[in-house]
């Protein structure tokens, strides 16, 4: 069988990423270890992919992007961060949307030999997808999910801020509340349900297949024709702008009669007086561009994992006090 990159390190006793920077002729490794990789090399007669020679000789001068879509602000302001950094590094980004794809991993995959790096967004493609990827030699930076073995990721933090958003419910005298959200499809909304549910033992989840305004109006239909909660925790702001509007055309008292909260404060929620978790949405994306870029050029040969921070915004939809973070 020809051997992988997976076979050089471990016969040499080094990484995965050790072995690519040795075949792209990085400074950063240390003679002794250059040798011993290329000894090693030698003996098992590898052969780089054409991944690992595009690497090694750094033909794209691009960038990739793997992201659900861009139909929502989020999305859309991480892509726009990423670029922004690429762009002062000279370099281009290709983009590539998952969403309605039944070939995505493959997509990826087939991405990977056309750019010199890709920073991996959500669930977009799976954890052996991302394993075989970092196997074959390619720079990946996840944004937005836990990090898979070696390969970088940057995150922003979740359960804190859901935490003190929640105590700040039960401090109003919000004690029935309901997440709205799914956590089964993205590691950010399973954090900040789990945050919620560490402060509260009253949390009724309610599942919806969009994060969109659209299907926050809807849902407000469903519980107009029973009894609200005493509040709506929402995965994003998106869906607490559609509930939020809906709630109002109903005549219903926000906050008196039900509060509303959201995540991202994205510039809409801030003209709603919608109460949010602030997340440094730009500086997802960029941060991942300078890991990516670090690992393109060979600055750096450990793995790193950045958690940025969040903050609660308080605005009038739960409470009618002065705004304040």
């Amino acid at each position: 069988m020809r051997a992988t990159i997976r076979d050089v390190a471990r016969e040499a006793g080094v990484s995965i990423a050790t072995v690519s920077r040795v075949m792209r002729d990085s400074e950063a490794v240390r003679p002794a270890t250059r040798d011993k990789v290329r000894a090693a090399a030698a003996a098992l007669e590898f052969v780089p992919s054409q991944l690992g020679r595009q690497l090694a000789e750094r033909r794209h001068a691009a960038n990739g992007i793997v992201f659900p879509d861009l139909s929502g602000p989020y999305y859309a302001e991480v892509v726009l961060g990423y670029e922004s950094v690429a762009a002062e590094l000279g370099r281009s980004v290709l983009i590539l949307s998952t969403r309605g794809r039944d070939d995505a991993d493959a997509a990826v995959q087939a991405m990977a030999e056309r750019c010199d790096g890709l920073v991996i967004l959500g669930r977009t493609v799976s954890d052996e997808s991302v394993e075989r990827l970092a196997a074959r030699g390619a720079n990946v930076v996840l944004v937005a999910r836990p990090p898979v073995g070696g390969v970088d990721a940057v995150n922003a933090e979740n359960r804190i801020s859901a935490q003190a958003l929640t105590q700040h419910l039960l401090d109003l005298g919000a004690h029935r509340l309901v997440f709205v959200g799914d956590p089964s499809t993205s590691p950010d909304v399973a954090e900040r349900f789990a945050g919620v549910q560490e402060v509260s033992h009253d949390v009724e989840l309610h599942h919806v297949d969009d994060l969109d305004e659209t299907a926050g109006a809807h849902l407000v239909g469903d519980y107009l024709t029973r009894a609200l909660p005493d509040a709506f925790v929402c995965a994003n702001d998106e869906l607490a702008l559609g509930m939020l509007g809906r709630l109002r055309a109903a005549g219903v008292d926000i906050p008196g009669r039900v509060k509303v909260t959201g995540w991202d404060d994205v510039m809409a929620a801030r003209y709603a007086g919608l109460t949010t978790v602030r997340q440094p949405m730009r500086a997802l994306g960029s941060t991942a561009a300078r890991l990516l870029d670090e690992l393109i050029v060979g600055t750096r040969s450990t793995p790193r994992h950045e958690v940025l921070p969040t903050q609660l915004v308080i605005r009038t939809s739960t409470t009618l006090g002065k705004e304040h973070a």
